[in-house]
């Protein structure tokens, strides 16, 4: 099983925490439709035998293509992948997009295999989403959610960012019983993050901004897992919260290990074996495409490299770290030597499988570069 990937590198203003490829400029929206439509052509052979059961358009801001750009890529799919048998197609969108008229055209697209929607709320307060520079307001979160419930779609996932400067944690938890409220199946959450070169890490250094308090995005983490845990979601991924098993396949596959295909501009693909990822430049992507050719560097990955990958994305998960799937037995055993040096209170062995205590997940990155191999 596998799943394809589809970067949409556009959206109608920059959030400035953001450091994903994206441009503002939708002058180049048809050309590049057509060249990812082309690229999916070209990549044909990437998952050769393997059954593609998930779609995901990501971004950017996919809900800024029309209903008919977004048929003609589930098409360009269908016709060079016979294998396609959908568990799950998954749309990202803004609240602010979700406008009747658009809820509609959506509605129009579950013929094609959309199932599943994933809203950037971000927070249900406008202060924070000032800050952040969203597109949208507090008032058009909630519509947005109860738009397209009335329209049929059931399997919602929302984002959530925990951390602002502007949120306290009375207006954390008041997300979060927002959220329940809403009867949203699925979170994902994250910490704010200040990246090298986004608007927010400028802001911060010239001193128009506050900075992000880490002792604050902690206690508001602790209080993410307890109040998930209360209203029974399952911490199934250290970001990802589901209730009654509906996990997000398409990312639970990513931190399975599973092949995927990346397609679009900045786009990362994996197979196993190696890594590979497209140029994030949409006049690039779409001349070298025209060529005939995917613009893509690879990386091929040794088996310390898999080991690794596989440390850190299994740590990340409630199933954990499995001993015993880990190939090389040198691996194995450096791997039990270097947990001997981590805090007990961070982690459980549960039948031969690793596993982060509520305490550990907050230091997840950090336990998992210590269990690399050399």
């Amino acid at each position: 099983m596998a799943g394809i990937y589809i970067h949409i590198p556009f959206c109608k203003q920059a959030c400035h925490y953001c450091n994903f490829y994206f441009t503002t400029s939708l002058r180049q929206k048809s050309a590049l439709v057509k060249a990812i439509i082309a690229e999916i052509a070209l990549s044909r052979d990437y998952l050769a035998g393997e059954t593609i059961e998930t779609i995901y358009f990501g971004g950017g801001t996919p809900s800024l293509l029309s209903g008919d750009e977004i048929k003609s890529i589930i098409e360009a799919i269908h016709q060079s992948h016979p294998s396609v048998s959908l568990r799950e197609l998954t749309l990202e969108a803004n609240p602010d997009d979700l406008t009747p008229a658009k809820v509609s055209e959506l509605v129009s697209l579950k013929s094609y295999g959309l199932n599943r929607l994933s809203i950037g709320i971000q927070s249900f307060h406008n202060i924070d989403l000032l800050y952040m520079n969203r597109a949208h307001t507090a008032t058009e979160a909630g519509e947005s959610i109860r738009r397209v419930q009335d329209a049929g779609f059931r399997d919602l996932t929302i984002d959530l960012i925990y951390g602002t400067p502007t949120m306290n944690d009375d207006m954390w938890r008041q997300n979060l019983a927002n959220t329940f409220a809403l009867g949203i199946s699925h979170v994902s959450s994250y910490a704010l993050t200040v990246e090298h070169k986004t608007y927010l890490d400028r802001d911060i250094r010239k001193g128009k901004v506050l900075p992000v308090n880490e002792a604050d995005s902690a206690r508001q983490f602790d209080i993410l897992m307890s109040e998930m845990q209360s209203h029974r979601y399952e911490q199934y991924e250290i970001s990802n919260y589901a209730r009654d098993g509906r996990y997000a396949i398409h990312n639970t596959n990513y931190w399975l290990g599973k092949k995927y295909l990346g397609l679009g501009p900045s786009a990362h693909s994996y197979d196993g074996m190696s890594r590979s990822w497209n140029v994030s430049n949409n006049m690039n992507y779409i001349k070298a495409i025209a060529e005939g050719k995917i613009p893509m560097e690879i990386e091929m990955l040794s088996l310390s490299q898999q080991t690794n990958e596989y440390i850190m994305t299994s740590l990340r998960t409630m199933w954990g770290l499995n001993i015993n799937s880990i190939k090389v037995e040198s691996h194995r055993s450096e791997v039990m030597q270097s947990l001997i040096g981590i805090e007990p209170a961070f982690y459980t062995i549960e039948n031969h499988h690793i596993k982060l205590t509520q305490m550990g997940r907050h230091y997840a990155d950090g336990i998992a570069s210590r269990l690399f191999v050399d």
